[in-house]
């Protein structure tokens, strides 16, 4: 049923308030195509779609409230997939991942203490740290043939020099699409346990896996670990629903969980809408067909990019172990930041996300969203193959 026939189609999402297609920039002789921010171009599963419809024609749209199905499904989804076995009482929801995130930072950190991040990633993680008075503490990843890695040394010592109190932690990771392995798992989890560092796991693109590798939630290292970590996980990736605004983090430890909760309940923002529910719902109980359509199309389009540019180009397609985010190696251009978006934006009317807004390492990187139909990532790589 959701073969590469159903992924295939192209959508026209103009008009339908999506903030990838609003106020689109101008490329020189062509419409954009834009390949930037994180959702996807195919349609979700027939079974959110149907519950949303359901949902709406009842016609009354009063406040949700998660109940023991919604846990339970969730619970069921990560120890089928994952072997993670998550009590009820450790799930929390959130309406988003980096609400998430900032309620942890809020409840484990004050105000001037470190937090350590790897970069490059996820823009938001600097500034959720900057934004709330915290000190950012960097630790940069090496590219190792092609691979990006832990300097686990620079790791350790900025730990111990920073008086680092929380790693936030990228996994796996945007946007150099690494799924770490478990040996680096357990050597991230060792340093973090031996300096009394919390870990607050950002997993939202953990249903994203390909060929060859295997994601593992940190927090199920150890019972030692699981009870130092807070993770946030959702289905808004996974199947496309990131503007319903659900969420979910799984905290183990009580005082912890407790902690977050208060500063969860100081925002007076938490509850999720019955259309989020809804669809949720509809997500891990009705819609695992659909996600095995999509990897296989998702890895179908990575191997597209990947084998698109030969040497000559100078543009190289890190090879992607997970996520829809692709990191391109366009260094051998010798561009400035400007150049390159001119040369994406304006000259192939491609628009991507510079790597420079994901730390100083994104120096002559950008990032392409490949989650679109293989047509319009064949019409983009040709446009950049053009002006090249």
């Amino acid at each position: 049923m959701f073969g590469f026939s159903f992924f295939d189609e192209v959508h026209d999402r103009t008009n339908t308030s999506a903030i990838k297609y609003t106020d689109l920039p101008q490329a020189d002789k062509m419409p954009v195509i834009p390949m930037w921010i994180a959702d996807m171009d195919f349609k979700s599963s027939t079974a959110i779609t149907e519950a949303l419809k359901r949902t709406a024609e009842h016609g009354i749209y009063g406040y949700g409230e998660i109940d023991d199905e919604y846990k339970s499904l969730v619970i069921e989804w990560y120890n089928r997939r994952m072997g993670w076995k998550i009590e009820k009482d450790e799930l929390l929801t959130m309406p988003g991942v980096m609400f998430g995130v900032t309620m942890a930072i809020r409840a484990l950190t004050k105000e001037n203490d470190s937090v350590l991040i790897c970069q490059p990633v996820y823009y938001p993680f600097s500034n959720v740290v900057i934004n709330n008075n915290r000190k950012l503490v960097v630790n940069e990843l090496i590219l190792n043939n092609g691979r990006y890695e832990i300097d686990f040394q620079d790791f350790e010592e900025k730990i111990v020099k920073e008086n680092v109190k929380v790693f936030l932690f990228c996994s796996p990771h945007n946007p150099v699409a690494r799924v770490w392995k478990r040996q680096e798992l357990e050597k991230i989890a060792e340093i973090c346990l031996k300096h009394n560092v919390y870990i607050i796991s950002d997993e939202i693109h953990s249903d994203f896996i390909f060929e060859g590798s295997k994601h593992t939630p940190i927090s199920t290292l150890s019972e030692e670990v699981k009870m130092k970590t807070v993770t946030c996980v959702a289905p808004s990736k996974t199947f496309n629903i990131a503007g319903l605004q659900a969420s979910n983090i799984v905290i183990a430890d009580e005082a912890i969980r407790e902690r977050v909760l208060k500063e969860r309940t100081a925002t007076c923002y938490h509850e999720l809408n019955i259309m989020s529910i809804e669809a949720v719902k509809a997500a891990y109980k009705e819609s695992e067909e659909w996600l095995s359509g999509l990897l296989k199309y998702l890895q179908h389009n990575a191997e597209v990019l990947r084998n698109a540019f030969p040497d000559d180009y100078k543009i190289t397609a890190l090879r992607m172990e997970g996520t829809y985010l692709a990191w391109l190696d366009c260094r051998k251009l010798n561009l400035s930041k400007a150049e390159l978006d001119d040369l994406f934006l304006k000259k192939a009317g491609v628009w991507l996300h510079n790597g420079e807004t994901f730390g100083d390492g994104g120096k002559g990187f950008m990032r392409m969203n490949i989650a679109c139909p293989t047509s319009v990532l064949e019409e983009a790589i040709a446009r950049i193959k053009s002006v090249l």
